[in-house]
């Protein structure tokens, strides 16, 4: 087994295979290290969640040859979206104003952007995938890191990268702080066919004890998304499809005519995370391990696209000039221009979330 790279990614994941995918065309070899079999992320399967794209996001796949690996029969363009509180008529209200845009962004299943980055990353000759296998620690050394295995083996790299979720064990060891904001909630989220068209508006209503979205797939299908408070989600996922249907038409209340489950119930439970840094000494942070936010953006896949970006341009640059891409004033300037924005993000979000599902009289 090879025993040095140029950069080592700890996880698989969306954020770790689109950097893996970003590294391609650069003069550096590239380990991704993942826990799951193969097949996991070789063919992941339908797991209830859509990914909103804004431009800027389809641009990079564009970029990175893996827009055109995504079936785009699966693809749905989001035209406008409206925020409910209550039973109040619309409270914010999202729509482009220029007639030559499309859509505001477009809706994609999160299994086919994961096996279309994989088809990707997979063809490419200077990135090594090594699945079943968990990284135990990495240790800083001046010139490299160490990336210590479960199992024993060691693996030199220029840069280590921590893209192992938002739970990541990577960035504990290594040593940054994150706030975790656990919002006791659980997201159900499920597909659903509708009688009525939802003409590709999306639709997020806060109302008393749940918040309820629908996010508009292809034909007369929509991602329902039902966020309920943690003690109140195991009733819903137990519910049958019956009383579940009937649940979901009287709360969209009756808009879609007759709404029918057509997808399996997937649970994710609700917590936000933000590390204080985004760096330490020849290692970095990505998607989620970096920040995750709340799902009432929809911008964590985004957000992750956009950081990874930024430090995957850092990287060519440094290549190209025959600089350390593992230096720390590199990284430095990877986290400022990437670290305010998501700070921002994330703590407004919290902020709204907090104001609109306070169900205080």
């Amino acid at each position: 087994m090879q025993t040095a790279y140029d950069i080592v990614i700890i996880g698989g994941g969306p954020a770790g295979l689109s950097f893996a995918c970003s590294m391609i065309e650069a003069d550096v070899k590239v380990l991704v290290v993942e826990k799951s079999n193969i097949d996991a992320i070789a063919n992941p399967q339908a797991d209830g969640r859509e990914i909103a794209l804004t431009h800027l996001s389809l641009k990079i796949l564009k970029k990175l040859g893996v827009w055109d690996l995504i079936d785009q029969a699966e693809v749905a363009p989001l035209r406008e979206a409206k925020v409910f509180d209550g039973d109040s008529p619309s409270l914010l209200n999202f729509k482009s104003d220029d007639s030559s845009i499309e859509a505001l962004g477009y809706l994609v299943p999160n299994y086919q952007v994961r096996q279309a980055l994989y088809q990707r990353v997979s063809q490419a000759k200077n990135i090594t995938i090594k699945t079943d296998s968990m990284v135990d620690d990495v240790e800083y050394c001046e010139t490299h890191s160490k990336v210590l295995f479960a199992g024993g083996d060691q693996i030199e790299a220029k840069l280590v990268i921590a893209a192992d979720s938002r739970f990541s064990n990577i960035r504990r060891k290594v040593g940054i702080p994150a706030l975790m904001k656990d919002f006791s909630k659980v997201m159900i989220v499920t597909k659903m066919e509708h009688e009525q068209s939802h003409n590709n508006i999306a639709l997020e209503c806060f109302d008393y004890g749940q918040t309820l979205a629908l996010l508009p797939m292809v034909g007369n299908a929509s991602s329902v998304v039902l966020t309920v408070t943690t003690d109140k989600s195991q009733a819903m996922l137990d519910m049958s499809e019956a009383d579940f249907n009937a649940k979901m038409t009287k709360d969209f209340k009756g808009s879609f005519g007759q709404m029918t489950q057509s997808g399996e119930r997937h649970s994710y439970p609700l917590v936000g995370v933000h590390a204080q840094t985004f760096i330490a000494d020849r290692f970095a942070l990505i998607g989620d391990a970096a920040v995750g936010m709340h799902p009432v953006t929809a911008h964590g896949f985004n957000l992750g696209l956009r950081g990874q970006d930024i430090l995957a341009t850092l990287i060519k640059e440094a290549c190209t000039h025959g600089q350390d891409i593992g230096s720390t004033p590199l990284l430095k300037l990877f986290e400022k221009k990437h670290i305010n924005l998501t700070r921002l993000m994330f703590f407004g979000t919290n902020g709204i979330v907090a104001l609109f599902t306070n169900d205080a009289p």
